[in-house]
């Protein structure tokens, strides 16, 4: 039935799709990490996944000559990489500039207390290193370069940290998704439900992030019933961890 109306239809042919999708769809995956560690509602997206994935469909078998971005898996990896770097760039400098009052906000399925302390626990913790581990665990990475720019870590050092981390994310899980399609029958399988797949990490995207948008959302209404809806100025500036402990860690947020 598919084939005959692939047919008769030939834009409903999974492979001419994805040959006009193929480099619209690596542009997506990279606005989708770009905004995981670039803007606050970045958390609610599926970084580790799609990564995972997207070195997937880089193997050759999957879709010939490059895969169904188009790319071989290096180019796929490095501008993946880039995205996850430029991104905590744009987290940094969103935080530099907005200073504490980005956190004077009413909690919603946008924005949670709880996601600002769990990520300054890291620094408390981990110190600067902090900016690279950050990549690895979802909500922190959102609010890792945001809080990094609040207290104005150093600029440089915050940077060169951003950079291994969205290399070591960004490339790394990329390729390891890449070497994971190699294993005997794995590409094979892909290749041939490929359309299948596809259809299944779109929908899973979305099932994703409305999942847990309503789930922040649901945990913002009980902290407003618990008389918690609002953070005011000066539990903004509590929430501000200072240079230090930024940098080294094992300092209390000032």
């Amino acid at each position: 039935m598919i084939h005959t109306t692939a047919a008769l239809l030939p834009w409903l042919d999974p492979a001419t799709i994805i040959d006009a999708a193929g480099p619209w769809a690596l542009v997506i995956v990279c606005l989708i990490i770009f905004a995981e560690t670039g803007l606050l509602i970045g958390f609610l997206l599926p970084g580790d996944t799609l990564l995972i994935m997207a070195g997937i469909l880089s193997n050759p078998v999957t879709h010939p000559p490059h895969g169904v971005f188009g790319v071989n898996v290096w180019i796929t990896g490095m501008l993946i990489g880039l995205a996850a770097f430029l991104g905590g760039e744009v987290g940094y400098l969103i935080g530099h500039k907005a200073g504490p009052a980005i956190f004077e906000r009413k909690e919603s399925g946008l924005f949670s207390r709880k996601n600002v302390e769990r990520t300054n626990a890291f620094f408390v913790r981990f110190g600067g290193l902090t900016v690279i581990l950050a990549r690895f665990v979802p909500i922190v990475r959102t609010f890792a370069p945001i809080a990094a720019g609040v207290g104005h870590m150093n600029k440089w050092k915050y940077t060169l940290y951003n950079l291994i981390g969205a290399l070591i994310w960004g490339f790394g899980l990329t390729v390891a998704g890449y070497l994971l399609s190699l294993i005997p029958g794995v590409g094979e399988f892909v290749a041939e439900y490929i359309d299948v797949i596809l259809l299944t990490v779109v929908v899973g995207t979305v099932g994703f992030v409305v999942f847990h948008y309503f789930r922040e959302r649901a945990a913002a209404k009980r902290d407003a019933a618990a008389g918690h809806g609002t953070v005011t100025h000066a539990e903004a500036e509590a929430l501000t961890l200072d240079p230090k402990t930024l940098e080294d860690g094992d300092h209390p947020a000032r």
